[in-house]
Protein backbone atom coordinates (compact mmCIF):
# COMPACT_ATOMS: atom_id res chain seq x y z
CA UNK A 1 0.00 0.00 0.00
CA UNK A 2 1.28 3.70 -0.66
CA UNK A 3 0.53 6.74 0.99
CA UNK A 4 -1.85 8.24 -1.65
CA UNK A 5 -3.93 5.01 -1.27
CA UNK A 6 -4.56 5.75 2.51
CA UNK A 7 -7.98 7.24 2.69
CA UNK A 8 -8.24 6.43 6.70
CA UNK A 9 -7.58 4.99 10.54
CA UNK A 10 -7.71 1.25 8.94
CA UNK A 11 -5.48 2.04 6.18
CA UNK A 12 -2.67 3.54 7.70
CA UNK A 13 -3.13 1.29 10.73
CA UNK A 14 -2.29 -1.49 7.53
CA UNK A 15 0.42 -0.23 6.25
CA UNK A 16 2.36 0.19 9.87
CA UNK A 17 1.90 -3.56 9.99
CA UNK A 18 3.43 -3.83 6.57
CA UNK A 19 6.38 -1.39 7.39
CA UNK A 20 7.39 -2.12 11.46
CA UNK A 21 8.51 -4.98 13.05
CA UNK A 22 6.21 -7.15 15.18
CA UNK A 23 7.15 -5.92 18.97
CA UNK A 24 6.75 -2.05 17.30
CA UNK A 25 3.80 -2.26 15.64
CA UNK A 26 2.17 -3.87 18.47
CA UNK A 27 3.55 -1.60 21.16
CA UNK A 28 1.22 1.11 19.48
CA UNK A 29 -1.91 -1.29 18.87
CA UNK A 30 -1.68 -2.71 21.65
CA UNK A 31 -3.42 -2.00 25.36
CA UNK A 32 -3.79 -3.71 28.52
CA UNK A 33 -5.00 -7.00 29.73
CA UNK A 34 -7.48 -8.28 27.37
CA UNK A 35 -8.02 -5.06 25.81
CA UNK A 36 -11.50 -4.72 26.58
CA UNK A 37 -11.44 -0.87 26.80
CA UNK A 38 -9.10 -0.08 24.20
CA UNK A 39 -11.79 -1.43 21.81
CA UNK A 40 -14.79 0.22 23.75
CA UNK A 41 -13.23 3.90 23.19
CA UNK A 42 -13.96 3.57 19.63
CA UNK A 43 -17.49 1.62 20.37
CA UNK A 44 -18.78 4.48 22.96
CA UNK A 45 -18.75 6.83 19.65
CA UNK A 46 -20.66 4.37 17.43
CA UNK A 47 -23.30 3.74 20.17
CA UNK A 48 -24.19 7.66 19.55
CA UNK A 49 -26.07 8.70 16.20
CA UNK A 50 -25.99 12.02 14.49
CA UNK A 51 -29.13 14.38 14.01
CA UNK A 52 -27.99 16.45 11.30
CA UNK A 53 -29.78 20.36 10.67
CA UNK A 54 -30.36 20.87 7.00
CA UNK A 55 -30.63 24.33 4.54
CA UNK A 56 -28.35 26.14 7.41
CA UNK A 57 -26.02 28.40 4.87
CA UNK A 58 -22.72 26.55 5.61
CA UNK A 59 -21.07 27.69 1.79
CA UNK A 60 -17.52 28.20 4.44
CA UNK A 61 -16.99 26.40 8.14
CA UNK A 62 -15.22 27.67 10.43
CA UNK A 63 -13.62 25.13 12.54
CA UNK A 64 -10.99 26.88 15.31
CA UNK A 65 -11.17 26.37 18.78
CA UNK A 66 -9.21 27.89 21.58
CA UNK A 67 -8.49 25.68 24.52
CA UNK A 68 -6.28 26.88 27.33
CA UNK A 69 -5.60 30.05 26.00
CA UNK A 70 -4.23 28.53 22.58
CA UNK A 71 -5.91 28.86 19.14
CA UNK A 72 -6.13 25.97 17.04
CA UNK A 73 -7.08 26.18 13.71
CA UNK A 74 -9.21 22.64 14.10
CA UNK A 75 -10.41 21.17 16.95
CA UNK A 76 -7.40 18.21 17.27
CA UNK A 77 -4.52 18.11 18.53
CA UNK A 78 -2.04 15.60 18.48
CA UNK A 79 -1.29 14.14 22.32
CA UNK A 80 2.19 13.69 23.56
CA UNK A 81 3.32 10.32 23.36
CA UNK A 82 6.67 8.39 23.93
CA UNK A 83 9.09 6.56 22.37
CA UNK A 84 8.47 8.44 18.67
CA UNK A 85 11.38 7.81 17.52
CA UNK A 86 10.91 3.93 17.34
CA UNK A 87 7.94 4.39 15.20
CA UNK A 88 10.11 6.83 12.45
CA UNK A 89 13.15 7.93 12.93
CA UNK A 90 12.33 11.71 12.64
CA UNK A 91 10.10 10.98 15.36
CA UNK A 92 8.80 14.12 17.50
CA UNK A 93 10.50 16.14 14.60
CA UNK A 94 7.86 15.03 12.12
CA UNK A 95 5.01 15.26 14.59
CA UNK A 96 5.98 18.98 15.25
CA UNK A 97 6.38 20.31 11.89
CA UNK A 98 3.01 18.32 10.83
CA UNK A 99 1.16 20.07 13.29
CA UNK A 100 2.75 23.39 12.83
CA UNK A 101 1.83 23.18 9.24
CA UNK A 102 -1.86 22.62 10.10
CA UNK A 103 -1.98 25.08 12.60
CA UNK A 104 -2.96 22.49 15.43
CA UNK A 105 -1.09 22.02 18.88
CA UNK A 106 1.25 18.86 19.69
CA UNK A 107 3.04 17.74 22.38
CA UNK A 108 6.39 16.12 23.71
CA UNK A 109 6.25 13.13 26.43
CA UNK A 110 8.97 12.95 29.47
CA UNK A 111 9.64 9.81 27.35
CA UNK A 112 10.12 11.65 24.25
CA UNK A 113 13.03 11.08 22.09
CA UNK A 114 13.96 14.29 20.89
CA UNK A 115 13.97 17.34 23.14
CA UNK A 116 11.61 20.15 23.88
CA UNK A 117 13.61 22.84 22.74
CA UNK A 118 14.28 21.61 19.01
CA UNK A 119 10.41 20.74 19.18
CA UNK A 120 10.06 24.09 20.23
CA UNK A 121 12.17 25.31 16.71
CA UNK A 122 10.56 23.09 14.86
CA UNK A 123 6.61 24.51 14.95
CA UNK A 124 5.41 27.77 15.78
CA UNK A 125 2.31 25.98 16.71
CA UNK A 126 1.26 25.77 20.69
CA UNK A 127 3.44 23.13 22.51
CA UNK A 128 2.56 21.07 25.22
CA UNK A 129 5.15 19.35 27.58
CA UNK A 130 3.40 15.98 29.25
CA UNK A 131 5.35 14.84 31.90
CA UNK A 132 5.21 12.36 34.89
CA UNK A 133 5.33 12.89 38.27
CA UNK A 134 9.12 11.74 39.82
CA UNK A 135 9.86 10.72 43.26
CA UNK A 136 12.93 13.28 42.71
CA UNK A 137 10.54 16.31 43.94
CA UNK A 138 13.83 18.49 42.33
CA UNK A 139 13.91 16.67 39.57
CA UNK A 140 9.77 17.73 38.85
CA UNK A 141 10.85 21.61 39.62
CA UNK A 142 13.98 21.17 36.78
CA UNK A 143 11.26 19.48 34.35
CA UNK A 144 9.08 22.48 34.87
CA UNK A 145 12.00 25.19 34.71
CA UNK A 146 13.10 23.75 31.18
CA UNK A 147 9.87 23.73 29.98
CA UNK A 148 9.41 27.58 30.64
CA UNK A 149 13.10 28.35 29.15
CA UNK A 150 11.99 26.47 26.04
CA UNK A 151 8.68 28.42 25.47
CA UNK A 152 5.94 25.70 26.34
CA UNK A 153 2.65 27.12 26.46
CA UNK A 154 0.94 24.05 28.91
CA UNK A 155 2.22 21.59 31.08
CA UNK A 156 -0.11 18.36 31.40
CA UNK A 157 0.41 16.34 34.34
CA UNK A 158 -0.17 12.57 33.39
CA UNK A 159 -1.95 11.32 36.25
CA UNK A 160 -3.21 7.94 35.15
CA UNK A 161 0.02 6.21 35.02
CA UNK A 162 1.70 5.89 38.37
CA UNK A 163 2.21 2.06 37.78
CA UNK A 164 2.36 0.30 33.97
CA UNK A 165 -0.36 -0.81 32.74
CA UNK A 166 0.16 -4.81 31.73
CA UNK A 167 0.75 -4.71 28.21
CA UNK A 168 0.46 -8.81 27.08
CA UNK A 169 1.57 -8.18 23.60
CA UNK A 170 4.69 -6.59 24.85
CA UNK A 171 5.53 -9.72 27.00
CA UNK A 172 4.81 -11.65 24.00
CA UNK A 173 7.59 -10.29 21.94
CA UNK A 174 9.69 -9.63 25.17
CA UNK A 175 9.79 -6.16 24.24
CA UNK A 176 11.42 -3.69 25.97
CA UNK A 177 13.41 -0.60 25.81
CA UNK A 178 16.71 -0.69 25.93
CA UNK A 179 15.86 -4.13 23.63
CA UNK A 180 15.68 -7.55 25.27
CA UNK A 181 13.39 -9.34 22.70
CA UNK A 182 12.62 -12.86 23.28
CA UNK A 183 13.67 -15.33 19.75
CA UNK A 184 9.85 -14.56 18.15
CA UNK A 185 10.36 -10.58 18.71
CA UNK A 186 13.68 -11.10 17.14
CA UNK A 187 12.44 -13.12 14.10
CA UNK A 188 9.55 -10.28 13.56
CA UNK A 189 12.61 -7.49 13.72
CA UNK A 190 14.49 -9.58 10.86
CA UNK A 191 11.64 -9.36 8.93
CA UNK A 192 11.66 -6.23 8.50
CA UNK A 193 14.93 -4.88 7.79
CA UNK A 194 14.00 -1.76 6.15
CA UNK A 195 13.13 -0.47 9.66
CA UNK A 196 16.32 -2.00 11.29
CA UNK A 197 18.62 -0.20 8.53
CA UNK A 198 16.81 3.24 9.26
CA UNK A 199 17.33 2.45 13.16
CA UNK A 200 20.86 1.91 12.77
CA UNK A 201 22.18 4.64 10.65
CA UNK A 202 20.77 7.81 11.95
CA UNK A 203 21.40 9.58 15.59
CA UNK A 204 21.49 7.39 18.54
CA UNK A 205 18.64 6.60 20.41
CA UNK A 206 17.84 8.55 23.58
CA UNK A 207 15.48 10.39 25.92
CA UNK A 208 16.59 13.86 25.79
CA UNK A 209 13.89 15.08 28.81
CA UNK A 210 15.68 12.21 30.98
CA UNK A 211 19.54 12.04 30.12
CA UNK A 212 20.90 10.96 33.32
CA UNK A 213 18.24 9.73 34.27
CA UNK A 214 17.26 7.09 32.23
CA UNK A 215 19.94 5.61 29.78
CA UNK A 216 19.57 3.19 26.61
CA UNK A 217 22.61 1.50 26.28
CA UNK A 218 22.41 -1.33 29.03
CA UNK A 219 23.11 1.11 31.85
CA UNK A 220 21.20 2.21 34.99
CA UNK A 221 17.18 1.77 34.13
CA UNK A 222 15.27 0.48 31.63
CA UNK A 223 11.94 2.25 30.45
CA UNK A 224 10.05 -0.44 32.57
CA UNK A 225 12.11 0.49 35.74
CA UNK A 226 11.19 3.88 35.21
CA UNK A 227 8.26 3.54 35.95
CA UNK A 228 8.74 1.18 38.88
CA UNK A 229 11.46 2.87 40.48
CA UNK A 230 11.35 6.89 39.85
CA UNK A 231 7.61 7.37 39.38
CA UNK A 232 5.44 8.18 43.10
CA UNK A 233 2.46 5.86 43.38
CA UNK A 234 2.40 8.28 46.42
CA UNK A 235 1.33 11.64 44.46
CA UNK A 236 -1.40 13.49 45.60
CA UNK A 237 -3.61 16.42 45.28
CA UNK A 238 -1.39 18.36 47.77
CA UNK A 239 1.70 17.81 45.32
CA UNK A 240 -0.14 18.63 42.22
CA UNK A 241 -1.47 21.93 43.84
CA UNK A 242 2.18 22.38 44.78
CA UNK A 243 3.06 22.40 40.95
CA UNK A 244 -0.10 24.28 39.46
CA UNK A 245 1.16 27.43 41.52
CA UNK A 246 4.97 26.74 40.67
CA UNK A 247 4.10 26.60 37.07
CA UNK A 248 1.72 29.83 37.20
CA UNK A 249 0.33 29.66 33.86
CA UNK A 250 -1.87 27.03 31.69
CA UNK A 251 -1.69 23.51 33.67
CA UNK A 252 -3.48 20.44 32.20
CA UNK A 253 -4.26 17.47 34.20
CA UNK A 254 -4.30 13.98 31.73
CA UNK A 255 -6.14 11.03 32.94
CA UNK A 256 -9.04 12.60 35.11
CA UNK A 257 -12.07 10.06 34.63
CA UNK A 258 -14.76 10.99 37.61
CA UNK A 259 -16.65 14.30 38.32
CA UNK A 260 -14.94 14.59 41.64
CA UNK A 261 -11.56 14.42 40.00
CA UNK A 262 -12.51 16.62 37.73
CA UNK A 263 -13.88 19.42 40.25
CA UNK A 264 -10.79 19.00 42.37
CA UNK A 265 -8.64 20.00 39.78
CA UNK A 266 -10.74 23.53 39.38
CA UNK A 267 -9.71 24.24 42.77
CA UNK A 268 -6.22 23.67 43.18
CA UNK A 269 -6.19 26.08 39.55
CA UNK A 270 -5.69 23.45 36.67
CA UNK A 271 -7.06 25.51 33.26
CA UNK A 272 -7.25 22.24 31.25
CA UNK A 273 -8.66 18.59 32.01
CA UNK A 274 -8.14 15.91 29.68
CA UNK A 275 -10.70 12.58 30.36
CA UNK A 276 -8.42 9.68 29.12
CA UNK A 277 -7.97 6.14 29.74
CA UNK A 278 -4.84 6.11 28.27
CA UNK A 279 -5.90 4.81 24.96
CA UNK A 280 -7.00 1.75 27.00
CA UNK A 281 -3.00 0.66 28.33
CA UNK A 282 -3.82 1.35 31.80
CA UNK A 283 -6.83 0.25 33.52
CA UNK A 284 -8.57 -2.72 31.33
CA UNK A 285 -12.33 -2.45 31.90
CA UNK A 286 -12.40 1.57 32.95
CA UNK A 287 -14.84 3.75 31.33
CA UNK A 288 -14.45 5.25 27.67
CA UNK A 289 -13.66 8.98 28.28
CA UNK A 290 -16.70 9.85 25.68
CA UNK A 291 -18.92 7.92 27.89
CA UNK A 292 -18.00 10.05 30.65
CA UNK A 293 -17.90 13.11 29.02
CA UNK A 294 -21.52 14.64 29.00
CA UNK A 295 -21.48 14.61 33.00
CA UNK A 296 -18.07 16.17 33.27
CA UNK A 297 -18.96 18.70 31.24
CA UNK A 298 -22.13 19.40 33.05
CA UNK A 299 -19.83 19.31 36.81
CA UNK A 300 -17.25 21.84 35.32
CA UNK A 301 -17.39 22.68 31.81
CA UNK A 302 -18.08 25.97 32.62
CA UNK A 303 -14.81 26.91 34.89
CA UNK A 304 -12.23 24.53 33.32
CA UNK A 305 -11.38 23.68 29.56
CA UNK A 306 -12.29 19.79 29.37
CA UNK A 307 -10.77 17.81 26.38
CA UNK A 308 -10.78 14.20 25.61
CA UNK A 309 -8.78 11.62 24.09
CA UNK A 310 -9.45 7.53 22.98
CA UNK A 311 -10.44 5.66 20.36
CA UNK A 312 -10.80 8.90 17.74
CA UNK A 313 -10.44 7.53 14.12
CA UNK A 314 -13.37 9.48 12.06
CA UNK A 315 -13.83 13.31 11.60
CA UNK A 316 -17.84 12.57 13.23
CA UNK A 317 -15.98 11.27 16.46
CA UNK A 318 -14.72 14.41 17.09
CA UNK A 319 -17.99 16.12 16.35
CA UNK A 320 -19.81 14.31 18.70
CA UNK A 321 -17.66 14.81 21.39
CA UNK A 322 -17.59 18.94 20.74
CA UNK A 323 -21.13 18.10 20.44
CA UNK A 324 -20.99 16.82 24.37
CA UNK A 325 -19.15 19.89 25.20
CA UNK A 326 -15.40 19.24 24.50
CA UNK A 327 -13.17 21.87 23.90
CA UNK A 328 -11.13 20.11 21.46
CA UNK A 329 -10.00 16.14 20.98
CA UNK A 330 -6.72 14.60 21.49
CA UNK A 331 -5.43 12.26 18.79
CA UNK A 332 -2.54 9.12 19.60
CA UNK A 333 -2.77 5.97 17.60
CA UNK A 334 -4.22 8.45 14.65
CA UNK A 335 -1.19 9.90 14.03
CA UNK A 336 0.93 7.50 15.63
CA UNK A 337 0.26 4.72 12.93
CA UNK A 338 1.05 7.22 9.74
CA UNK A 339 4.00 8.18 11.78
CA UNK A 340 5.71 4.66 11.46
CA UNK A 341 4.55 3.79 8.02
CA UNK A 342 5.70 6.93 6.39
CA UNK A 343 7.21 9.90 9.20
CA UNK A 344 6.46 13.68 8.41
CA UNK A 345 4.58 12.83 5.27
CA UNK A 346 2.12 10.49 7.10
CA UNK A 347 1.44 12.59 9.59
CA UNK A 348 0.76 15.10 7.45
CA UNK A 349 -1.70 12.96 5.42
CA UNK A 350 -3.76 12.16 8.29
CA UNK A 351 -4.04 15.33 9.79
CA UNK A 352 -5.65 16.61 6.66
CA UNK A 353 -7.79 13.69 6.03
CA UNK A 354 -8.89 14.80 9.35
CA UNK A 355 -9.48 18.11 8.40
CA UNK A 356 -11.36 17.58 5.36
CA UNK A 357 -13.45 14.60 7.38
CA UNK A 358 -14.69 17.40 10.11
CA UNK A 359 -14.93 20.03 7.01
CA UNK A 360 -17.50 17.81 5.20
CA UNK A 361 -19.33 16.72 8.83
CA UNK A 362 -19.96 20.11 9.77
CA UNK A 363 -21.37 20.98 6.65
CA UNK A 364 -23.53 18.20 6.64
CA UNK A 365 -24.76 18.89 10.07
CA UNK A 366 -25.44 22.05 9.01
CA UNK A 367 -23.04 23.80 11.85
CA UNK A 368 -20.90 27.09 10.40
CA UNK A 369 -18.97 27.01 13.67
CA UNK A 370 -17.73 24.70 16.48
CA UNK A 371 -19.95 26.68 19.13
CA UNK A 372 -23.21 25.32 16.80
CA UNK A 373 -22.32 21.82 17.70
CA UNK A 374 -25.21 21.13 20.13
CA UNK A 375 -26.35 17.65 21.98
CA UNK A 376 -29.61 18.04 20.60
CA UNK A 377 -27.70 16.76 17.47
CA UNK A 378 -26.99 13.67 19.08
CA UNK A 379 -29.14 10.77 19.75
CA UNK A 380 -27.93 8.03 21.66
CA UNK A 381 -28.91 4.33 21.25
Amino acid sequence: MRLNQCQNFHDFRRMARQRLPGPIFNYIDGAADDETTYRRNTEAFEACDLVPDVLRGVAQVDMSVTVMGQKLAMPVYCSPTALQRLFHHDGERAVAAAAGKFGTMFGVSSLGTVSLEEARKISGGPQVYQFYFHKDRGLNRDMMVRAKAAGVQVMMLTVDSITGGNRERDKRTGFAIPFRLNLAGIAQFAAKPAWALNYVTHERFRLPQLDGHVYMGGGAMSISRYFTDMLDPAMSWDDVADMVRQWGGQFCLKGIMSVEDAKRAVDIGCTGIVLSNHGGRQLDGSRSAFDQLAEIVDAVGDRIDVMMDGGVQRGTHVLKALALGAKAVGLGRYYLFPLGAAGQPGVERALDLMRIEIERAMKLMGCKTVAELQRRHLRFR
